[in-house]
């Protein structure tokens, strides 16, 4: 009975999946279910799958239920409902969680991502695997006893203690043995990632909702591919602030934009914090495209080239579409690094772009 409940239970995974990657577009292109995350599960609302339910028939020897009446007739204390009848069967929506290891599987396999080589390794000896190594010393609580019989029995044959007619085994110090893990060295890859958004005044709810999806499934997919992973969060204006993940998506601001000021703070923080010989750097910036002069700019792309590309493992930026917004900014990035595969540009027109938009970010496996 259970390996058939398992089998059942496997079997609706395998349909609640494939209509995930039927409706692959919509579900990235909406928040609904990132509204429902938890640390490992999401709950994603799957329409139009037959619910298990009872069927009853006619029962002509009676029973419960069978009396005076007719059918059709109202229970007492029951009122008339107001309105007609429908004939059409309602929409069933069923909520199931997926953890976000298979969605991330889902989304690999519909975009075709590679997996990510890493850049940054750190060789950080650790304690680790089997206990399968015996040693001299250690608590008594993992005292092996065969081994420590074993040896026991060995020193009393070579001093000629053992008697086979009076089997007598009596360990002393000396032969106690126990069990021990060796250390091993193993190579550590860490990575972080590093959201910059314009809060400016042109930068709108829609435009902030398109980043917090996007980034969502950007999380989603990077956390499948390193082991330890940090998430650092600025926002900026005229002035660049580092800030927690729910003040970056509800931020809003009226003043100017000034880009650079968002660079010199990411710099600022890999510096501080994170050896690029030690973690796999993932800058993203997202923007309407605004920026308050040409020369700032220009000392965005010195940053750039000089400093923050080459230590990243990829630089993104994602130019979401406003009405206020003039979109220059990605026609300059592109212009100045267009022989550069460590810097992707990608411009986000609507909902329905976030998805050509990840698989442009994420298609390169760096």
């Amino acid at each position: 009975m259970v390996h058939r409940i398992d089998k059942d239970h496997n079997r609706f995974r395998e349909i609640v999946r494939g209509r995930i990657k039927k409706d692959l577009k919509k579900y990235v292109s909406s928040g609904e279910m990132i509204g429902k995350q938890g640390k490992k599960y999401v709950s994603i609302p799957i329409p139009q799958i037959n619910m298990p339910r009872f069927r009853f028939g006619k029962n002509p020897e009676g029973g419960v239920g069978q009396g005076e009446g007719e059918e059709g007739d109202p229970v007492d204390g029951d009122e008339e409902g107001e309105g007609q009848a429908g004939e059409d069967e309602g929409q069933h929506v069923l909520e199931v969680d997926v953890s976000l290891e298979e969605l991330a599987k889902i989304l690999g396999e519909e975009l075709e991502l590679p997996r990510i080589e890493p850049r940054g390794n750190k060789a950080v000896e650790t304690i680790g695997g089997a206990w399968r190594s015996i040693r001299r010393t250690g608590p008594e609580s993992l005292r092996h006893f065969k081994r420590t019989f074993a040896e026991a029995l060995k020193r009393q044959i070579a001093a000629g203690l053992y008697d086979p007619e009076d089997p007598k085994i009596i360990p002393i110090p000396a032969d106690k043995r126990f069990k021990s893990q060796k250390m091993v060295t193993q190579p550590q890859t860490n990575a972080v990632i590093i959201y910059m958004m314009d809060v400016s005044g042109s930068m709108g709810r829609e435009q902030k909702e398109m980043v917090r999806i996007e980034s969502f499934w950007l999380d989603t997919w990077l956390r499948t591919q390193y082991k330890n992973i940090e998430v650092e969060y600025i926002v900026h204006d005229a002035a660049a602030h580092i800030v927690d993940q729910h003040t970056f998506y509800h931020l809003r601001e009226s003043g100017g934009t000034k880009i650079s000021s968002a660079y010199e703070l990411c710099l600022q923080l890999m510096k501080q914090k994170y050896n690029p010989f030690e973690w796999n750097i993932y800058p993203f910036h997202f923007s309407d495209g605004d920026n308050w002069s040409s020369k700032d700019t220009e000392h965005c792309i010195d940053l750039l080239r000089d400093q923050i590309v080459p230590a990243v493992n990829q630089f993104s930026y994602g130019q979401v579409k406003s009405a206020y917004g003039s979109g220059q900014f990605i026609k300059d990035l592109q212009a100045a690094f267009k022989d550069d595969e460590r810097v992707v540009c990608s411009d986000i027109q609507d909902r329905d772009g976030i998805l050509p938009s990840i698989k442009e970010f994420l298609g390169r496996g760096k």
